[in-house]
């Protein structure tokens, strides 16, 4: 079954930067874009980034556009989440994403049939 594993969140001061890990197994990861959303307390899961399963196409959601970058090494099963300039709006838990069909690129959540465990991110003022 496919798992998905993420880990590098953490407690960062404003203007800080953390990097997120999201390793992937079970099914063919070259496959099938994969993306990061987030949670907010009482807010909308959202999209922040995705990466299309050849690589060569990326998205980044308005609120991080400049700040954030989704990167992927297929040959790891990894895909990651650079995050530079953080601010205390940027404090929500980040779930890691797999869309559920191979060779289809999607930026609703719907799409998207597996996910991590979710890992914290708290940006401090």
């Amino acid at each position: 079954q496919v798992q998905l594993v993420e880990s590098g969140g953490g407690l960062v001061q404003a203007g800080g930067s953390l990097r997120l890990s999201c390793a992937a197994s079970g099914r063919t990861f070259t496959w099938y874009t994969m993306a990061w959303f987030r949670q907010a307390p009482g807010k909308e899961r959202e999209l922040v980034a995705a990466i299309r399963y050849s690589g060569g196409v990326t998205y980044i959601g308005d609120s991080v556009k400049g700040r954030f970058t989704i990167s992927r090494d297929n040959a790891k099963g990894t895909v990651y989440l650079l995050m530079n300039s953080l601010k205390p709006e940027d404090t929500a838990v980040y779930y890691c994403a797999q869309h559920r069909s191979m060779s289809r690129w999607s930026l609703s959540r719907f799409d998207y049939g597996y996910w991590g465990q979710g890992t914290q991110v708290t940006v401090s003022s």
